[in-house]
């Protein structure tokens, strides 16, 4: 009798179907199926220059203008000469290496991590790959997505493939119904607070379970965007039927009787049951409440009705020093409620929460309201942006005293332009809280789009829950 074949899960069909060759040494060559790059990628680009060489396949690389976009100068001008020369030279390695460009003045440009699945081009089964960490945001689709260095980004552009060692597989599974006033963003900072920043290091994360199911995309979008916030190597959820209808005429995917085909082995694509991992993680949805973090990093989170931990109380003592320098850089005393944490601005945008769901979250908690500390909203995308221009979102954010503003990176990372003052707090719905990273000195606290809105109402971190009160 023939052996039963072994039982895969997700991660192993889509990993084993892109394996060109594997060395002696475990290491094995894939076939990359999407590559973005930005203006970041010059680098990779001077590489090719370097050795005469040309993109291998260029319809399978895509430029997109993000990081360093402005998202406030008026007609998008960029008065910075070094910045304006990176998104030129994005343009300029696009045109002549025949390469797909969303560039800075494309009505369908945004941040790389929007544009892809917005346009169709991120599918269930792919192997994605892009110069930034947040690449695992692809994976919310059963794609294989994951950021490379720019060695690896020549590499890409050069052959189409790259060599990469089988990372484990661990399972997260998430039961039950997230509730009133908690999200994705919620469930992602409560995984990271329990496993911490390197909890998932050397694997492949797969989020199951009824509460992952029940999420939308773009709330898959959000949790795979933080898997690489726990040291994962690539965040993925199984498609399944609302993977298929938000991919249905998208205009980069496959049309008509190929996106039928398309969808059917895409639905074939979940694990085998009995499936083994190497890791494997349960909560209950129930218990989760909205989640803010304190700290420098996005594993110090706590429920808002916490207060921040007393270093004197842990027992390690090379925690209670990460404990205490936190806090001093932060400003915060240890025992401090949460709630009693003063604003001073408040920023939604980024790869992380930038969707029409996102907006939209926050702009229920907004509407009639007004903010008592400034803040920016940057849509993830020019489409989402005029989406939300025609559902009225715009008008909300405005009257409630926020700025309006294009779309791209913006105050996530600091080098656009947009940043967060020295000394000053941030309620933010990025995903990295890191020292400085929305600006030198810049104090940032993570959390949902809709906690961020509340944030900014109330001038101090907040509970989201009694504004959302009479609200649906």
């Amino acid at each position: 009798m023939a052996e039963a074949p072994p039982r895969r899960t997700l991660f192993d069909k889509v990993w084993d179907a892109h394996v060109v060759l594997t060395r002696e040494d475990g290491q094995s060559l894939l076939w990359i199926d999407r590559h973005f790059f930005h203006e970041g990628s010059h680098h990779a680009f001077a590489q090719l220059r370097a050795r005469g060489a040309k993109v291998a396949r260029p319809e399978l690389n895509i430029g997109v203008a993000d990081h360093y976009v402005p998202t406030r100068a008026p007609g998008r001008g960029i008065p910075d000469a070094g910045v304006a020369g990176m998104v030129r030279g994005l343009e300029a390695n696009a045109r002549a290496h025949g390469t797909r460009l969303f560039g800075l003045h494309d009505p369908r440009q945004g941040i790389v991590h929007v544009v892809g699945p917005e346009q169709g081009l991120t599918l269930p089964g792919l192997t994605v790959v892009c110069g930034d960490s947040h690449t695992s945001t692809h994976g919310a689709f059963g794609a294989l997505a994951f950021g490379i260095g720019a060695s690896e980004v020549a590499h890409v552009l050069m052959t189409q493939t790259l060599w990469q060692r089988k990372p484990r597989r661990m399972r997260i599974t998430v039961e039950g119904r997230l509730p009133l006033g908690t999200g994705a963003k919620d469930l992602a900072l409560a995984i990271i607070a329990r496993i911490g920043a390197d909890g998932a290091q050397g694997h492949a994360v797969e989020y199951a379970g009824s509460a992952v199911r029940g999420l939308s995309m773009e709330g898959r979008l959000t949790l795979c965007n933080m898997a690489i916030e726990s040291g994962a190597r690539c965040g993925m959820v199984a498609p399944d039927e609302t993977t298929v209808a938000f991919l249905r005429g998208r205009p980069l995917a496959p049309q008509g009787a190929a996106f039928d085909a398309a969808a059917e082995a895409w639905l074939a694509l979940p694990g085998d049951e009995g499936a083994g991992f190497d890791r494997e993680l349960s909560l209950e949805a129930g218990e989760i409440a909205p989640i803010v973090t304190w700290g420098v990093s996005p594993e110090d989170a706590l429920p808002v009705t916490a207060s921040t931990p007393d270093p004197a109380r842990a027992a390690d003592p090379s925690r209670a020093a990460q404990i205490r320098d936190a806090l001093d850089y932060m400003g915060l005393r240890p025992g401090q409620r949460l709630e009693d944490v003063p604003i001073d601005r408040v920023f939604i945008g980024s790869c992380t929460n930038s969707r029409i769901e996102d907006l939209r979250a926050a702009a229920a908690v907004l509407a009639g309201r007004r903010a008592r500390v400034p803040g920016l909203v940057s849509p993830g995308s020019s489409l989402v942006k005029r989406q939300a221009e025609q559902e009225g979102l715009d008008r909300i954010f405005q009257e409630a005293g926020l700025e309006w503003a294009d779309s791209g990176c913006s105050m996530c990372v600091g080098m656009n332009g947009d940043l967060v003052p020295p000394g000053e707090r941030c309620a933010s719905t990025t995903n990295r809280n890191f020292k400085g990273r929305q600006g030198k000195g810049a104090r940032t606290h993570l959390m949902s789009p809709a906690m961020v809105a509340a944030a900014a109402l109330a001038g101090r971190i907040a509970d989201v829950r009694p504004l959302l009160e009479g609200r649906g």
